[in-house]
């Protein structure tokens, strides 16, 4: 089955404002994860103002200054993980909904009278080298299910990404991005509400 119908089927079960809401949520937060922490900093408060450095044009570039360790926690609590924790419970609820049986599939019909044939029917690869082939469709729970597995691992693959950046500028304490997350899911439930 084409990636067009796959999504086009997957769209009947998931409305587009939900797979809408991970993608404008990944740019708000993670596509622009270096522009969030240049924001952290504010200009001269990282080191005092010295009449000398207007002699000479060495720019440090912002995105090299250390970002203060409450600024970081900050961000982390109440931007980064929020973002990360409702996009997941927004993958949750649609993985639940593409292992629920589907009583409102119009193809569940020709699909099952379709494996009956497929059964039903003689093959004989030596007259027919074809003959034995034969494609299920696939139930539109089915192509949820696969595209919720590839949100997934877009999320992996961005959280990554963005826990990488956010580890140059601000201490992880040396902790892979799962397990800071957790750490704030089971410590900070109360900070979410």
């Amino acid at each position: 089955m084409s990636s067009s119908t796959t999504s086009s089927i997957a769209h009947k079960l998931i409305p587009s404002p939900t797979l809408d809401f991970l993608r404008i949520s990944r740019g708000t937060v993670d596509d622009t994860i270096s522009q969030n922490l240049n924001a952290l900093v504010t200009p001269g408060t990282s080191a005092p103002f010295d009449p000398t450095s207007t002699t000479s044009r060495t720019p440090r570039p912002i995105y090299k200054r250390p970002i203060d360790g409450q600024s970081c926690r900050l961000f982390k609590d109440k931007v980064l993980f929020p973002s990360w924790q409702s996009r997941s419970d927004v993958l949750n609820y649609c993985a639940g909904v593409a292992t629920s049986p589907d009583p409102d599939d119009p193809e569940h019909v020709l699909r099952d009278t379709e494996d009956l044939r497929a059964r039903e029917r003689l093959v004989d690869e030596r007259l027919d080298p074809y003959s034995g082939r034969y494609f299920p469709r696939e139930a539109r729970t089915e192509a949820l299910a696969y595209l919720i597995r590839n949100e997934r691992m877009v999320e992996n693959i961005i959280r990554q990404r963005t826990w990488g950046i956010v580890g140059e500028r601000c201490e992880n304490e040396g902790m892979e991005f799962e397990r800071a997350l957790d750490v704030w899911r089971h410590g900070g439930e109360e900070g979410r509400s």
